[in-house]
Protein backbone atom coordinates (compact mmCIF):
# COMPACT_ATOMS: atom_id res chain seq x y z
CA UNK A 1 0.00 0.00 0.00
CA UNK A 2 1.24 3.49 -0.85
CA UNK A 3 1.59 6.44 1.54
CA UNK A 4 -1.53 8.32 2.69
CA UNK A 5 -3.21 10.33 -0.04
CA UNK A 6 -3.72 13.81 1.36
CA UNK A 7 -6.15 15.01 -1.33
CA UNK A 8 -8.82 12.94 0.35
CA UNK A 9 -8.86 15.26 3.33
CA UNK A 10 -11.33 18.10 3.27
CA UNK A 11 -9.68 21.35 2.27
CA UNK A 12 -8.93 23.70 -0.59
CA UNK A 13 -7.40 22.34 -3.80
CA UNK A 14 -4.14 23.81 -5.13
CA UNK A 15 -4.54 27.31 -6.53
CA UNK A 16 -3.92 26.21 -10.12
CA UNK A 17 -6.63 23.52 -10.08
CA UNK A 18 -10.06 24.82 -11.18
CA UNK A 19 -12.86 24.15 -8.73
CA UNK A 20 -15.59 24.51 -11.38
CA UNK A 21 -14.55 21.77 -13.78
CA UNK A 22 -16.56 21.19 -16.98
CA UNK A 23 -18.76 18.11 -17.00
CA UNK A 24 -18.05 15.52 -19.69
CA UNK A 25 -20.41 12.51 -19.73
CA UNK A 26 -18.03 10.57 -22.00
CA UNK A 27 -15.17 10.99 -19.51
CA UNK A 28 -17.43 10.05 -16.59
CA UNK A 29 -18.48 6.91 -18.45
CA UNK A 30 -14.85 5.94 -19.16
CA UNK A 31 -13.79 6.50 -15.53
CA UNK A 32 -16.69 4.44 -14.19
CA UNK A 33 -15.98 1.70 -16.76
CA UNK A 34 -12.37 1.52 -15.55
CA UNK A 35 -13.48 1.53 -11.92
CA UNK A 36 -15.86 -1.37 -12.51
CA UNK A 37 -13.26 -3.33 -14.48
CA UNK A 38 -10.54 -2.89 -11.85
CA UNK A 39 -13.01 -3.51 -9.04
CA UNK A 40 -13.73 -7.00 -10.34
CA UNK A 41 -10.05 -7.87 -9.92
CA UNK A 42 -9.95 -7.16 -6.20
CA UNK A 43 -7.62 -5.16 -3.97
CA UNK A 44 -3.89 -4.79 -3.39
CA UNK A 45 -3.24 -4.01 -7.05
CA UNK A 46 -0.43 -1.84 -8.45
CA UNK A 47 -1.16 1.60 -9.88
CA UNK A 48 -2.48 1.64 -13.44
CA UNK A 49 -2.39 4.23 -16.19
CA UNK A 50 -4.72 4.49 -19.19
CA UNK A 51 -4.74 6.51 -22.38
CA UNK A 52 -8.21 7.68 -23.35
CA UNK A 53 -8.69 7.63 -27.11
CA UNK A 54 -11.78 8.78 -28.97
CA UNK A 55 -13.51 5.55 -29.94
CA UNK A 56 -14.49 6.76 -33.43
CA UNK A 57 -10.89 7.80 -34.18
CA UNK A 58 -9.58 4.47 -32.88
CA UNK A 59 -11.92 2.48 -35.14
CA UNK A 60 -10.99 4.62 -38.16
CA UNK A 61 -7.23 4.88 -37.62
CA UNK A 62 -6.42 1.60 -35.83
CA UNK A 63 -8.96 -0.95 -37.09
CA UNK A 64 -6.77 -3.93 -36.17
CA UNK A 65 -6.40 -2.73 -32.58
CA UNK A 66 -10.12 -1.95 -32.41
CA UNK A 67 -10.92 -5.46 -33.63
CA UNK A 68 -8.51 -6.98 -31.09
CA UNK A 69 -10.36 -5.05 -28.34
CA UNK A 70 -13.67 -6.29 -29.79
CA UNK A 71 -14.82 -2.79 -30.69
CA UNK A 72 -17.05 -3.14 -33.74
CA UNK A 73 -18.29 0.41 -34.12
CA UNK A 74 -17.57 4.05 -33.25
CA UNK A 75 -19.63 3.87 -30.07
CA UNK A 76 -21.63 6.74 -28.67
CA UNK A 77 -20.78 10.18 -29.99
CA UNK A 78 -17.64 11.49 -28.30
CA UNK A 79 -17.05 8.26 -26.35
CA UNK A 80 -13.59 7.27 -25.13
CA UNK A 81 -11.89 3.89 -25.20
CA UNK A 82 -9.47 3.30 -22.28
CA UNK A 83 -6.19 1.65 -23.33
CA UNK A 84 -4.10 0.36 -20.45
CA UNK A 85 -0.41 1.25 -20.53
CA UNK A 86 2.62 -0.69 -19.37
CA UNK A 87 2.98 -1.04 -15.61
CA UNK A 88 5.14 1.38 -13.64
CA UNK A 89 8.75 0.41 -12.92
CA UNK A 90 9.16 -1.33 -9.56
CA UNK A 91 9.31 1.13 -6.70
CA UNK A 92 8.14 4.14 -8.72
CA UNK A 93 5.19 6.07 -7.35
CA UNK A 94 2.37 7.04 -9.72
CA UNK A 95 2.77 10.74 -8.95
CA UNK A 96 6.47 10.56 -9.81
CA UNK A 97 5.75 8.78 -13.10
CA UNK A 98 3.12 11.34 -14.14
CA UNK A 99 5.64 14.16 -13.82
CA UNK A 100 7.63 12.72 -16.76
CA UNK A 101 4.77 11.75 -19.09
CA UNK A 102 3.66 13.72 -22.16
CA UNK A 103 0.92 12.20 -24.32
CA UNK A 104 0.81 12.44 -28.13
CA UNK A 105 -1.97 14.41 -29.85
CA UNK A 106 -3.86 11.19 -30.62
CA UNK A 107 -4.59 10.78 -26.91
CA UNK A 108 -7.63 12.84 -25.91
CA UNK A 109 -7.33 12.15 -22.21
CA UNK A 110 -5.85 9.89 -19.57
CA UNK A 111 -6.86 8.11 -16.40
CA UNK A 112 -5.04 6.66 -13.42
CA UNK A 113 -5.92 4.05 -10.81
CA UNK A 114 -4.22 3.96 -7.44
CA UNK A 115 -4.92 2.57 -3.98
CA UNK A 116 -4.25 4.76 -0.97
CA UNK A 117 -4.60 4.87 2.79
CA UNK A 118 -6.87 7.73 3.86
CA UNK A 119 -6.73 9.29 7.30
CA UNK A 120 -9.26 11.57 9.01
CA UNK A 121 -8.59 15.32 8.66
CA UNK A 122 -7.65 15.71 12.33
CA UNK A 123 -4.67 13.39 11.77
CA UNK A 124 -2.93 15.80 9.37
CA UNK A 125 -0.86 17.54 12.01
CA UNK A 126 0.43 14.22 13.33
CA UNK A 127 1.72 12.80 10.02
CA UNK A 128 5.55 12.62 10.07
CA UNK A 129 7.43 14.41 7.30
CA UNK A 130 9.62 11.41 6.54
CA UNK A 131 7.81 9.30 3.86
CA UNK A 132 8.67 5.97 5.48
CA UNK A 133 7.52 7.17 8.87
CA UNK A 134 4.37 8.66 7.32
CA UNK A 135 3.52 5.31 5.73
CA UNK A 136 4.07 3.50 9.02
CA UNK A 137 1.93 6.07 10.84
CA UNK A 138 -0.88 5.63 8.28
CA UNK A 139 -0.76 1.83 8.44
CA UNK A 140 -1.05 1.85 12.22
CA UNK A 141 -3.68 4.58 12.57
CA UNK A 142 -6.88 3.10 14.05
CA UNK A 143 -9.12 5.23 11.78
CA UNK A 144 -7.32 4.51 8.52
CA UNK A 145 -9.36 3.64 5.46
CA UNK A 146 -8.23 1.97 2.25
CA UNK A 147 -9.55 3.60 -0.90
CA UNK A 148 -9.19 2.94 -4.61
CA UNK A 149 -9.05 6.12 -6.67
CA UNK A 150 -9.81 6.31 -10.38
CA UNK A 151 -9.22 9.77 -11.81
CA UNK A 152 -9.47 10.94 -15.40
CA UNK A 153 -8.78 14.14 -17.32
CA UNK A 154 -9.12 15.37 -20.90
CA UNK A 155 -7.33 17.92 -23.05
CA UNK A 156 -10.53 19.98 -23.00
CA UNK A 157 -10.05 20.48 -19.25
CA UNK A 158 -12.71 18.10 -17.99
CA UNK A 159 -12.09 15.83 -15.02
CA UNK A 160 -13.86 13.00 -13.24
CA UNK A 161 -13.12 10.74 -10.28
CA UNK A 162 -14.51 7.57 -8.72
CA UNK A 163 -13.63 6.41 -5.20
CA UNK A 164 -14.30 3.03 -3.61
CA UNK A 165 -13.59 2.24 0.05
CA UNK A 166 -12.41 -1.25 0.85
CA UNK A 167 -14.78 -1.23 3.82
CA UNK A 168 -17.70 -0.66 1.40
CA UNK A 169 -16.59 -2.78 -1.54
CA UNK A 170 -19.56 -2.65 -3.90
CA UNK A 171 -20.45 -0.59 -6.95
CA UNK A 172 -23.44 1.00 -5.22
CA UNK A 173 -21.07 2.60 -2.68
CA UNK A 174 -18.71 4.17 -5.24
CA UNK A 175 -18.47 7.94 -4.79
CA UNK A 176 -17.95 9.95 -7.97
CA UNK A 177 -17.58 13.58 -8.96
CA UNK A 178 -15.47 16.09 -10.87
CA UNK A 179 -12.99 17.34 -8.26
CA UNK A 180 -12.58 14.72 -5.53
CA UNK A 181 -8.78 14.42 -5.83
CA UNK A 182 -7.50 17.81 -7.08
CA UNK A 183 -3.80 17.06 -6.63
CA UNK A 184 -3.92 13.92 -8.78
CA UNK A 185 -6.12 15.64 -11.35
CA UNK A 186 -3.57 18.45 -11.58
CA UNK A 187 -0.84 15.92 -12.44
CA UNK A 188 -3.05 14.22 -15.04
CA UNK A 189 -3.93 17.54 -16.70
CA UNK A 190 -0.23 18.46 -16.81
CA UNK A 191 0.56 15.36 -18.90
CA UNK A 192 -1.92 16.59 -21.51
CA UNK A 193 -0.85 20.23 -21.67
CA UNK A 194 2.33 19.73 -23.71
CA UNK A 195 2.63 18.24 -27.18
CA UNK A 196 5.78 16.14 -27.81
CA UNK A 197 8.06 16.95 -30.73
CA UNK A 198 7.67 13.41 -32.02
CA UNK A 199 4.45 11.45 -31.83
CA UNK A 200 5.65 9.32 -28.94
CA UNK A 201 3.59 8.93 -25.77
CA UNK A 202 4.76 8.75 -22.22
CA UNK A 203 3.35 5.22 -22.47
CA UNK A 204 2.49 3.40 -25.67
CA UNK A 205 -1.10 3.67 -26.85
CA UNK A 206 -0.93 0.56 -28.97
CA UNK A 207 -1.52 -1.78 -26.04
CA UNK A 208 -4.00 -4.50 -26.86
CA UNK A 209 -5.42 -4.63 -23.34
CA UNK A 210 -8.46 -2.45 -22.76
CA UNK A 211 -11.23 -2.63 -20.23
CA UNK A 212 -13.58 -4.57 -22.41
Amino acid sequence: MNPPFEDQHEGLPPADVPTDLPADPALASAVLEIESHVGREGWDQPARLYALVETAALVEQEPALAAMMEIDGPGDEGSFTPIEQDGLPPGQQLEEALESIVWPPSVAGCAAVVERLVLPPDADAQIPEDPAEAEKFAREHPQRQEVRIVAGATRAGAAYCALRLRAHDDEQSVVDGTDLVPGLLHLLHATLEQVPLADEPGGSTDESEGTE
